[in-house]
């Protein structure tokens, strides 16, 4: 498995405002503008109403071409937000991993100018489906019918996603049989909008067998967070069909450095945002061609081992220095607003490599270090919460973890904040939230060990 440890960074690849540079634009030009491309989108979306979507070769590749025009996919995989958000940015296309909102969202995408890749329900093996079960087969085969009939015709659909990474703890792939028994469906059903399924790796065997195993499907994806720096390598497989990215971001928590006792490490806000400048210039924008665009992840928020982990937002909606990077590689435009910079974090004086061990009940200080590229004032807010105790992977459901309350000996809402360790032994972590009062967050954690208390 590629680990992915440390990422250099030119200059010219990174936001100003990511570089400690303060540049800010006017805003009453910029939402004048940004309001002429919402207005002007929504009324392409209106005129390309139903329009025939394929995947054509061209001289440097493979594009889609809708509407007889070609698109280039610039989009996130979104959840629970506002849309609007994804074209203020720069954005033109949101994925899904299900059907449970499709209408809803299908509406309010074309009330944008925004096209959408639908994800289909085609079970994991992982969660028990059994693909020799004729019975269990007809009935996924039936949902897919109807979500495919019934919103075929949506001017906003761009194509259809056959399940999400069904290769995961699944070697021997009979899943993407049924796959391509799929695509010979939803084809047949509907011949305008073209269909893929996804894989979460890179390894050319796994590749190469399911692009056998799918010959019906128009072009395949690829998932990959720290091993999308595998890109220049795996172009020598990939370039001789068509294929997308269809979930990529910060690194994950199985590729980054761990405590002693096995926390994973998770980049501030802004080493993400840095990093999501680097994976698009490096990785993506050089192998568009015979790659049909991208989707980054997540345009919402979700639980996964942190709150924060692969959320682009929080659940209020406040931005992190990651939308910023992703507006800037959209457009080579600097956002009028930018997120908060943390330059670092200490709890007892200590960074997060150094494995922290603190004593049950005794006094602690964790202090940030950070700044506002336009100058905005700041608000601070701590949070300890104990240690995730998950295990499932491909991004499979989790439970949020509730604060723990009583321990900060302060109003923890400055850049410094005091606290008495938990008094039960255990793994916990301490989260730093900073906001800027422009709708835009920065933050960070330490995962810290608690032991019993000195005497």
């Amino acid at each position: 498995m590629f680990l992915a440890q440390v990422v250099l960074y030119s200059r010219e690849e990174i936001p100003p405002g990511l570089l400690i540079l303060s540049k800010r634009y006017d805003m009453v030009d910029y939402q004048r503008w940004i309001c002429a491309l919402t207005v002007l989108g929504t009324c392409l979306a209106m005129v390309s109403a139903s329009a025939h979507v394929e995947v054509v070769k061209t001289e440097d590749g493979y594009t889609f071409v809708k509407g007889g025009v070609p698109f280039v996919v610039k989009g996130a995989g979104a959840s629970g937000i506002d849309l609007s958000t994804v074209v203020k940015r720069g954005g033109n296309s949101i994925r899904t991993w299900g059907i449970e909102e499709a209408q809803s969202t299908l509406d309010e995408a074309q009330k944008y100018g925004l096209t959408v890749l639908m994800g289909l329900p085609v079970a994991p093996p992982r969660f028990g489906f059994d693909y020799d079960n004729p019975e269990e087969v007809e009935v996924q085969r039936q949902a897919i019918r109807e979500a495919v009939t019934k919103y075929k015709a949506h001017p906003a659909l761009l194509g259809w996603i056959l399940g999400n990474e069904l290769d995961m703890q699944a070697p021997d792939h009979k899943a993407y049989d049924e796959v391509n028994e799929l695509a010979k469906i939803v084809n047949e059903i509907d011949p305008n909008h073209p269909t893929t399924t996804t894989i979460a790796t890179f390894e050319k065997d796994i590749i190469l067998d399911i692009r056998k195993r799918t010959p019906d499907l128009d072009f395949i994806s690829l998932q990959a967070y720290g091993a999308l720096a595998l890109m220049p390598k795996a172009i020598s497989y990939l370039k001789d069909a068509p294929f997308m990215i269809t979930e990529w971001g910060p690194l994950g928590h199985w590729e980054v450095g761990k405590t002693r006792w096995g926390a994973p490490i998770e980049q501030t806000s802004t080493e993400k945002g840095r990093h999501y400048v680097a994976s698009y210039r490096n990785w993506i924008q050089p192998f568009l061609g015979p790659a049909l665009g991208s989707y980054a992840f997540l345009w919402g928020q979700k639980q996964e081992r942190t709150s924060t982990w692969f959320s682009l937002f929080t659940k209020d909606g406040e931005a992190t220095a990651a939308v910023d990077a992703l507006e800037f590689v959209w457009t080579n435009r600097i956002p009028a607003n930018q997120a908060p910079l943390i330059e670092s974090i200490v709890l007892a004086r200590r960074t997060a490599d150094k494995s922290i061990r603190l004593a049950s009940g005794n006094k602690y200080t964790a202090k940030v270090n950070a700044m506002d590229p336009d100058g905005d004032e700041l608000e601070y807010q701590w949070q300890i919460k104990p240690e995730s105790t998950e295990t499932v992977i491909g991004g499979d459901y989790e439970e949020d973890i509730s604060d723990l309350d009583g321990l900060f000996i302060d109003d923890a809402t400055s850049e410094s904040v005091s606290f008495n360790a938990p008094g039960t032994p255990g793994n916990y972590r301490i989260f730093v939230l900073i906001y800027d009062g422009n709708n835009s967050v920065a933050h960070a954690n330490i995962p810290f060990l608690v032991f019993g208390k000195k005497r």
